[in-house]
């Protein structure tokens, strides 16, 4: 895929602006993705996505074709991400949205492997509820662990996008389900 994506940048770069829309096909729903685990908004992260793919578009000349374009782009993506958090972090809770309303969580698209309907909605409401107490962790343990456990990127990968060297990495990791393990011990 990587490939795929470096001769797209290519095709950019030498004018031709309809390749950048097959990048954005390729990437769109991952990055959604991100952004929304990290918000816990659609509109917000809907937002967010496109302009960092709009940010991408404008900064394309300055990536590094030797490097994953996803690890550039989800950097961006995060960065955007961590600073809506704190410019709306009074007033702003990634429980928001009401479960059971016509605006469905991502948690609603698993698939069903034969549960019963009891255990659906209580896996349902466990995951609303680890999902929110993701969202109280202080920004610097919430981005990593959103990236290494939900998206499952490397250790390596998250400290490319976060731009923090890989020992920081690891502790803000621990630290960060250290910090969940106390807030989840409760349940």
């Amino acid at each position: 895929m990587d490939a795929l994506v470096n001769k797209r940048i290519k095709q950019v770069l030498k004018g031709d602006q309809n390749a950048f829309a097959d990048i954005v096909s390729l990437y769109q729903h991952k990055l959604y993705q991100v952004c929304y685990r990290m918000l816990g908004n659609k509109q917000e992260s809907e937002d967010i996505t496109q302009e960092a793919f709009v940010r991408a578009y404008m900064n394309l000349h300055t990536f590094d074709q030797k490097r994953k374009f996803s690890t550039w782009l989800y950097r961006i993506a995060t960065n955007l991400c961590i600073d809506r958090i704190r410019k709306k972090k009074p007033d702003y809770y990634l429980d928001a949205e009401v479960a059971g309303t016509e605006g469905l969580d991502m948690y609603s698209q698993i698939a069903a492997d034969d549960q019963l309907p009891e255990e659906q909605i209580e896996q349902m409401e466990l995951q609303d509820r680890i999902q929110y107490e993701i969202g109280r962790l202080p920004d610097k343990y919430r981005s990593v662990i959103v990236l290494k456990y939900i998206e499952e990127l490397s250790l390596q990968e998250i400290s490319e996008i976060l731009d923090m060297p890989l020992g920081t990495v690891k502790t803000r990791i621990h630290r960060g389900r250290e910090a969940l393990r106390k807030q989840l011990n409760n349940l």
